[in-house]
């Protein structure tokens, strides 16, 4: 499989305090890689770097192969090939849940109102929300506007999906619908980057995982290899800690 992306040397900091470390990843095509770790261990600064929404202070990051960190690429053309889900739904809210879902090909990738809203009401209607299409997000449960958050993310057809902790915000009832559109997503082929907490969830759909701490990947490999026999004492002790909670 060819690489989409990969991260090099990634380093960033907010003032005196150091985030990111020097942090290497890769992610290959049709690949989901699941980030793990504690909380401020630099997973959802991660994504915000690679979607270009906060500047790195060193490294490179490259989306098949075009250096995407360097300060003279067009960010907004360069976010549009991504797709992103933040814990904070951010649908709009005076915009009916179809047109927050076909907003971005209509505005940003040129796609005729007619056929958007084709693919808008197709996918709304594989995740058994068609009948909300002209409803407002208000009107949606919670994990209801997460699903229609997800769908606005894939219906571009983003080369990177990215994901932070999508399920956090949520009532445990409705977490289930939630991670089963994004293992459907996954099953299809679709390139994740994604930080959880749903530690069951990333082994089982996860091809790899990469535990972050300290704002370092300290280990990375298969999912399943990972969880049954860590390598590293942090890792050990983090999912330990995991599964005694």
């Amino acid at each position: 499989m060819s690489t989409v992306l990969r991260v090099e040397g990634l380093r960033k900091s907010f003032g005196e305090t150091s985030v990111l470390r020097g942090v290497d990843l890769e992610l290959d095509e049709h690949e989901v890689v699941a980030l793990i770790g504690p909380s401020g261990s630099g997973k959802s600064t991660l994504l915000k770097t690679i979607n270009l929404l906060e500047p790195i202070d060193d490294g490179r990051i490259l989306l098949r192969g075009e250096d995407i960190s360097d300060p003279r690429v067009n960010v907004d053309r360069t976010r549009a090939r991504f797709g992103v889900v933040f814990q904070h739904l951010n649908l709009f809210p005076h915009l009916s849940v179809l047109d927050n879902v076909t907003l971005a090909a209509r505005k940003v990738h040129g796609v005729s109102r007619a056929d958007a809203e084709a693919r808008g009401l197709e996918l709304l209607d594989r995740i058994g929300l068609a009948e909300k299409a002209r409803e407002h997000p208000d009107r949606l449960s919670g994990g209801q506007q997460q699903r229609a958050a997800i769908v606005r993310a894939v219906a571009t057809d983003p080369e990177v999906l990215l994901l932070d902790e999508i399920t956090s915000a949520l009532d445990p009832l409705l977490v289930g619908d939630v991670l089963e559109l994004v293992r459907e997503l996954a099953e299809e082929g679709t390139t994740i980057l994604m930080a959880t907490h749903e530690m069951g969830f990333a082994r089982d759909v996860a091809h790899r995982v990469a535990f972050l701490d300290g704002g370092i990947v300290v280990e990375q490999g298969p999912a399943r290899d990972v969880f049954a026999a860590p390598r590293e004492p942090a890792t050990r002790e983090f999912l330990a800690r995991f599964s005694a909670g």
